[in-house]
């Protein structure tokens, strides 16, 4: 399959979004379902409030997170994919079967 000459350009946006750093384990906890703010901070455990707080508001300002509030006390807030976002995980899974299938030498 021949590639399109302009296609470096036309997925640039998409490679800006995840190549931030967080962002694909952030992408990766959503595609399992609907988490709380507290519960992926759990699972990232390195990751900062702000830096996460950052990445979803980025994910969210570009349409591939919903965030939604409950009104209580504490606040709750959850995220989940968009239609747009979950149509991203094939990339992932692309980049799965790459990495089992001719990955084995960038481990070293």
């Amino acid at each position: 399959m021949k590639m399109d000459e302009t296609c470096p350009g036309k997925v640039e946006p998409i490679l800006e979004i995840l190549d931030s750093k967080w962002m694909l384990l952030v992408l990766f906890e959503l595609f399992n379902g609907t988490k709380r703010f507290g519960e992926l901070r759990r699972k990232l455990q390195s990751i900062s409030p702000k830096t996460l707080t950052d990445r979803l508001r980025l994910l969210e300002e570009k349409g591939i997170v919903t965030r939604t509030i409950y009104p209580g006390v504490p606040l709750h807030v959850e995220y989940d994919l968009t239609e747009s976002g979950k149509a991203l995980q094939p990339i992932f899974s692309a980049m799965w079967t790459w990495t089992q299938e001719h990955g084995a030498y960038l481990q070293n």
